[in-house]
């Protein structure tokens, strides 16, 4: 099916704005419901609401006319905001689709969960959004409750690509632009799964063309790319000199610093992590999940940093990336430690 109208709750950040440029470039008829803050970026030809979806009245007042296909919500707060638009909403939108995380599978995520494996509690009517696990499966009931068959849950995992607003490929192009000996974590080949914010963007709304409803891990082939092939990707599309130093994980370990978040896509070669880089995507490869090459992902980021000057950064996530005081300690010791021994 083609010609959906189109509700993107958001719209002007990461995962909305990829949603929102996919489905205009499907031929769909998009309208975007926000505060209005970022509608510099919003393309001339999208239906513009405003509103503040926190307040019920407001949302209500602003969606109160309208009818659409189907609704996209890339909400991470307070889940009530979630359950309140899914109530409004139901008898206007024949599907749903909220963009999850697998991060609702309790800790440790097994590897190779799928769709079945153990999820964190929820409270759909909680407001509390500083547990995100909790809210974002909070917001998978909320959906469910409401719509029922008709939802389109997708648990993400790691999202990459332009218009990224946490900022961890981002930091990685800006570190190796600047070039010179650059600290790269752990061993070469380890598998690093994500996702495209684009074909993530295109299941969903290819999903909802076709009136899929479910819940489905989003994500790219485990064994897809590595950390060398991203980090060499970079250098490539960057231009830079950069020079790669790996850093085993006993010795980022021994440094005190903090994988994921100084150290950016990379996690320890501990089963601890083994589910954050093995999730099941097959059933939504079943229902019609392509990935793109990493090669685009990364010259696409780099792309739109040269650009646009990106990014501006989420306030309620930790800013990834290494100090350079800290990143000049580990190299001065990596070196050391090539050092031959005088004899």
């Amino acid at each position: 099916m083609t010609g959906m109208k189109v509700l993107v709750l958001g719209g002007t950040h990461f995962v909305g704005r990829a949603i929102v440029e996919t489905a205009l470039a499907r031929g769909h008829d998009v309208t975007t419901l926000n505060r209005g803050r970022d509608h510099a970026i919003t393309p001339k030809s999208v239906t513009r609401l405003i509103a503040d979806r926190t307040d019920r009245d407001a949302l209500h007042a602003a969606v109160t006319d309208g009818t659409w296909d189907v609704v996209l919500d890339t909400w991470s707060g307070a889940p009530r905001v979630v359950q309140d638009s899914a109530r409004l909403l139901a008898d206007r939108v024949d599907i749903y689709g909220y963009v999850s995380s697998i991060s609702v599978y309790r800790w440790p995520i097994p590897s190779g969960s799928d769709e079945d494996t153990a999820v964190v509690d929820g409270d759909p009517d909680n407001d509390n959004q500083d547990d995100y696990a909790a809210a974002k499966r909070s917001g998978e009931l909320a959906v469910d409750s409401t719509f029922g068959k008709r939802s389109l849950v997708a648990r993400a995992g790691l999202i990459l690509g332009p218009y990224e607003n946490i900022g961890r490929l981002p930091w990685w192009l800006r570190r190796i632009q600047r070039g010179g000996a650059v600290v790269a974590p752990g061993e070469p080949g380890q598998h690093v799964q994500y996702i495209d914010v684009r074909d993530l963007a295109e299941w969903m709304l290819a999903a909802a063309e076709r009136r899929v409803g479910g819940t489905f891990n989003v994500a790219g082939p485990a064994d897809r790319t590595t950390m060398d092939e991203i980090l060499r990707t970079a250098i490539d599309v960057t231009g830079s000199n950069a020079r790669l130093v790996w850093a085993a994980a006993d010795v980022i370990e021994q440094a005190g610093l903090s994988p994921w978040i100084e150290l950016p896509l990379w996690l320890p070669p501990d089963p601890e992590y083994d589910g954050m880089r093995t999730v099941d995507s097959s059933a939504a490869s079943r229902a019609g999940l392509t990935c793109r090459p990493v090669s685009e992902t990364v010259r696409d980021t780099w792309n739109w940093l040269v650009n646009e000057g990106g990014p501006r950064l989420r306030p309620d996530r930790p800013v990834p990336g290494l100090d350079r005081a800290d990143e000049e300690r580990l190299l001065l010791r990596l070196a050391e430690q090539e050092r031959p021994t005088p004899s």
